[in-house]
Formats: structure tokens, C-alpha cells, sequence
């Protein structure tokens, strides 16, 4: 075996002088060859060695240098941390760097996951010319919706990603600067962060995590939020793309928003060439397809497929220029939960996909899983709609799904049969299913609604239940009102006034067995995974909890206003 040289905390010159903390892994005595680059903010001493989803050691060996540097203000690097702002500039200035070192052949590929995904897609929206092929991971798309906010709501999963690591590390990298910390009598928890009513008031978060005080500012999507969006800048990047995500990732929505935009709007006359993306049965942080609840086998596991070896293959075909053939295979491969197998696809949304509107239906007691909600694809009748209380001091409670939060099964497929005996949650369920139905792609529920409140939520949530009466948790999603024409011209609403609302429940692959029910589950609160609507129609980054109301929320459901869930149908 080869010898692998370490050369540690180079420090590389941005344009503006700060210095970035830089490790080099490479093989003793190699001639000049293409570089692998990461740029993390979780500390680049933590993320060598073997993994399920990328191997440092394994790529050197293959025959890359691999480059692993800390980002402006984290760790060992210089500078101040404004997530996602800086990351364009530095990516550009670090990629430049990198291609005109000696062990250079100039030709750099990138890596790495959620965060390390988004140090990839911002600076690549440059065209920087050493850049050849990236590989994002659980990334995001967009800096507003999908990521810090979702349908309008704030997302929280943010807030506890500054809690448990960006304030912890901060205090750190000023001591160890000398520095004394400042003294909070209040204890800072996730659970105490999420229950502050304004949200991020602690002193710990404002002193070393200021920046998340300008997201809660910033509710709407502007000008602020354009800084890191990719999503309006496909047409002016030209690189392939290697996608990756989970049904229960955060970012699942947000990665097929990339591989789409790449492929129809991306900056090359092979773009639909250059994009692949994989999907598999995993949540953020989860890549083993093995749940408390859920268990989707060996095969559902990144290490099943390679993850690692796929990379490989990515970047031996695009920064060493091997025919071998990863650009010719179908673009598209996804765990298809239910039958629990991989299937390779030539698009996104697959080709014959059927888009069919499932009707809700009910004698105007539909609260909980013990009322007289269901689910087909009839037409309603005459039907009364249904109707219940929100209280944003009593949330309807985050059961897993598609987010992070602490504890071993608090993400991921859950058992929603707590959530859906609440009074305040609307449940619609089909009749047991004699043969499969599959579910593969986008979903969209669309909703007729009135309020009391002149703000409110609505969420949705699609769950497969079993024949033992486990609810399992697919997808969901959440619109907040003002945002219902615009995320960028917030509208309050005219309490009573009936309106008609488009919920994005992101994206699924499942196939609902014999035996088996479809369930829509409707609520306004999905707590903490996003924040508490007040009702107020106010300023929510600024409100305190004694200004919260309660809104009386109708769903109507007749000739005039079916209620409906439109569900991407396969047919084999």
C-alpha cells in the first residue's frame, strides 16, 4: 500500500487576507493529479476515514489528493461564520488555490454533505474553471424555502443545529483565544431554545449565533435570501452533478429541485447528461435503512450500494476522463419503499406517472382517528365541512418525518397513531387497499379553507397504515396563509372568507400493499419541526406567547370546493 501524506493546517489566503485552515491528504511520491475538496463547519479533523457515504483514505488510494479545509470562522480557520454568505467568495478563492498547487493536476472535484453541500452548489453558481464535477449530499436549494423556511413557516431544525453545535464550538474558539465567555444564568437546551417565546432571545445564541436573528428577521423571501439561493442561478452553472438525499432527509424536495434544475436549465448543452441523483429509505443523518420502527433491510443501506464506490465512479468519468458508462446509466435511482427495492429510473417525475386527486370526505366529524374521515377518488356531495380548534400554546407534536431533532427515533418513520387521536387533527383514510398502489413522486394537496384568524397554518401529512393499524409516516408539509399567492408579498387573511390553498408535501416512492390504507392527516401545527403560528397576523420573531390566539379553522369539502390529495400514480 501506498504511503498517504498529511500535511496539516496549511493556512490559505482568501481575497481578503483570512486565513483558512487547510488539511492535504496525498500519496507519497504521486505525480501531480486531480484534487478532491470538502470545506465543512463541523470540524475538519471529524470527518477522515471510512463512512457509508464518502472515504477520504479510499479516494487517495484511488488516485486523488484530497483536500478537507475548515470554513471562515469554525475551528481551526480565521474569520467570522455568516452560514452560506461567505461560502461563494471562499469556494471560488479555495478551488483556485487548490488547481495551481504542485501534487495539482488543476482539475478539483467537491464533496460532502448537508452544509458540505451547499459550500459546493453556491461557489459552482461561479463557474469556477478548476471545477470539473461536485457531489452534494442532503443539500439544499435555496436558502429561504426548503431550508430555513418551508411553505412560509420557520423551519427549526436550524435552531437546533445552532444550540447543540455552532454556539457550543463558538464559545470554544474564543476561549481558546483567550477570551471569557459570557455568563448565562439561563441554561441553553434544544428543548428550552424551541419553547422561547420570541424564538432565539437566549443571550448565548445572539452573542455567538447572531446571524440567526437576521433569519427569523428576514420571513419573507427577499433580497437578503437571494445571497444563497441556487435555484435562480441553474442557468449559469455548467457543472455535473452527482445528488443525493433520503425520503426522510430535510433536503429531499430541495435535492430533486437541484437535479431538475441542472437538467433543464443548467448552463450546458448536455446538462441532461451531467445530472444523477440517488434517493434512498434514509434521514439526515440515518444512512443504515434501519429504523426502531422500520426496518428497510441491508439493502436499503448506502454501504448496500457502495455509496462510497459511486463517488468514485462519478469522479473518475468526469475530472480523470474514464469511459466508464456512469453517465450513460439511467439518471435516476430510487428506493421504492413497501416493496423495499432499488429501481433504476430515466427521469424525475417518472415518465408514466398518472396524477389522480383523492377526494376527502366526511359527515363533518373528521377529528381523530375515531371520526368519519375518509379518502377516494369520488367526487364529494353535499358534505359539511369539517371544523377545529388550533391553540399555538397546544401544538399538534412532531412525530418523526423529515427532520432532526434530538434522540435516536425522533426522525424518520414514525407511528403517527399518538398525533391522530388529538381533537385538532383532521383524519381522511381510504378503504383497505386489494391491490398494491404505488406512489412515486411529487405530492400536492390542495385545501378549501376559512379561518377566524387573519394568519394561520395548515399542514398535511401522507401516512401508510398497516393492517395491524400502524401509521407510518411518509411525507408532509405545511403552508402558512399570508404566503398562500406569494413568498415574497405576504397577504393576511379575511377571517370567515373561504379560500383555496396549495400545500407542497414534497416528494415520496412507496407502494401502499394489499391490506394496507392511505392517510391524510390535516392539522395547523407540526411542532417543533416548525414554529407556532400565533393567529395574530403580527411580526411572530418579535411576539411573545401572552399576544397568541386561537383560530377555529374550516376545511370544506363539497361540489364547490373539493378538498383534494393529488398523488403521483405508477402503474405497472
Amino acid at each position: 500500500m501506498t504511503n498517504i501524506l498529511i500535511e496539516k493546517n496549511i493556512m490559505v489566503a482568501m481575497r481578503d487576507g483570512v486565513g483558512l485552515a487547510t488539511d492535504v491528504y496525498r500519496r507519497e511520491g504521486a505525480e501531480p493529479t486531480a484534487v478532491l475538496l470538502a470545506r465543512t463547519p463541523y470540524n475538519k479533523e471529524g470527518i477522515v476515514g471510512g463512512s457509508v457515504t464518502f472515504d477520504i483514505l479510499r479516494a487517495v488510494q484511488a488516485g486523488y489528493v484530497v483536500v478537507v479545509q475548515d470554513v471562515r470562522g469554525r475551528y481551526a480557520s480565521e474569520g467570522v461564520f455568516n452560514p452560506h454568505i461567505q461560502e461563494t467568495d471562499d469556494g471560488v478563492d479555495m478551488m483556485a488555490w487548490t488547481a495551481v498547487q504542485p501534487w495539482s493536476n488543476g482539475k478539483v472535484g467537491m464533496f460532502g454533505g448537508s452544509y458540505l453541500g451547499g459550500t459546493q452548489l453556491l461557489p459552482a453558481r461561479e463557474n469556477p474553471p478548476a471545477l470539473q464535477a461536485i457531489a452534494p449530499a442532503i443539500a439544499f436549494s435555496d436558502g429561504y424555502e426548503g431550508c430555513s423556511y418551508q411553505g412560509g413557516a420557520k423551519v427549526l431544525h436550524d435552531l437546533r443545529w445552532v444550540v447543540a453545535n455552532i454556539v457550543p464550538a463558538e464559545i470554544e474558539r474564543r476561549v481558546a483565544r483567550g477570551e471569557t465567555p459570557i455568563n448565562s444564568d439561563i441554561p441553553l437546551d434544544v428543548d428550552g431554545a424551541f419553547n422561547e417565546r420570541p424564538l432565539a432571545t437566549h443571550p448565548l445564541i445572539q452573542a455567538y449565533a447572531p446571524f440567526y436573528r437576521e433569519w427569523l428577521t428576514h420571513r419573507s423571501d427577499d433580497a437578503y435570501w437571494q445571497q444563497s439561493s441556487i435555484t435562480a442561478n441553474y442557468e449559469q452553472m455548467a457543472v455535473p452533478a452527482l445528488h443525493m438525499s433520503g425520503w426522510y432527509d430535510i433536503f429531499p424536495w430541495s435535492t430533486f429541485q437541484n437535479y431538475m434544475g441542472l437538467r433543464d436549465r443548467g448552463g450546458s448543452d448536455k446538462a441532461w447528461q451531467n445530472q444523477r441523483i440517488i434517493i434512498g429509505p434514509w434521514t439526515h443523518m440515518n444512512f443504515s435503512g434501519s429504523f426502531p420502527e422500520r426496518e428497510f433491510g441491508w439493502a436499503g443501506s448506502a454501504a448496500a450500494i457502495d455509496l462510497p464506490g459511486i463517488h468514485l465512479r462519478w469522479f473518475d468519468r468526469w475530472l480523470k476522463g474514464e469511459d466508464n458508462g456512469i453517465d450513460k446509466e439511467p439518471p435516476v435511482m430510487i428506493f421504492v419503499m413497501g416493496v423495499d427495492e432499488w429501481r433504476s429510473e430515466a427521469d424525475w417525475p417518472l415518465p408514466d406517472t398518472q396524477y389522480r386527486p383523492y377526494y376527502l370526505h366526511s359527515g363533518g366529524r373528521a377529528n381523530s382517528l375515531h371520526g368519519d374521515g375518509t379518502l377516494s377518488t369520488e367526487l364529494p356531495s353535499d358534505e359539511p365541512a369539517d371544523v377545529y380548534l388550533y391553540n399555538p400554546l397546544r401544538p399538534v407534536p412532531t412525530v418523526g418525518g423529515q427532520v432532526i431533532l434530538p434522540g435516536g427515533n425522533a426522525t424518520g418513520p414514525r407511528d403517527q397513531r399518538e398525533v391522530e387521536l388529538r381533537d385538532d387533527v383532521l383524519v381522511y383514510s381510504t378503504a383497505v387497499l386489494q391491490q398494491p398502489l404505488e406512489v412515486t413522486g411529487p405530492i400536492e394537496l390542495c385545501l378549501f379553507v376559512s379561518s377566524s384568524a387573519r394568519d394561520t397554518d395548515f399542514t398535511g401529512k401522507l401516512v401508510d397504515v398497516y393492517p395491524n393499524g400502524r401509521s407510518l409516516i411518509l411525507t408532509e408539509g405545511i403552508l402558512r396563509a399570508r404566503y398562500r399567492r406569494s413568498f415574497t408579498e405576504p397577504e393576511l387573511l379575511e377571517p370567515g372568507e373561504i379560500y383555496e390553498l396549495r400545500l407542497n408535501l414534497w416528494v415520496t416512492a412507496n407502494v401502499f400493499l394489499p391490506g394496507h390504507r392511505l392517510r391524510l392527516e390535516v392539522s395547523s401545527s407540526n411542532f417543533p419541526r416548525f414554529d407556532r403560528n400565533s393567529n395574530t397576523g403580527g411580526d411572530m420573531a418579535i411576539e411573545t406567547a401572552e399576544v397568541y390566539e386561537t383560530a377555529v379553522n374550516h376545511i370544506f369539502h363539497d361540489k364547490k370546493r373539493p378538498s383534494h390529495l393529488i398523488l403521483p400514480i405508477i402503474e405497472r
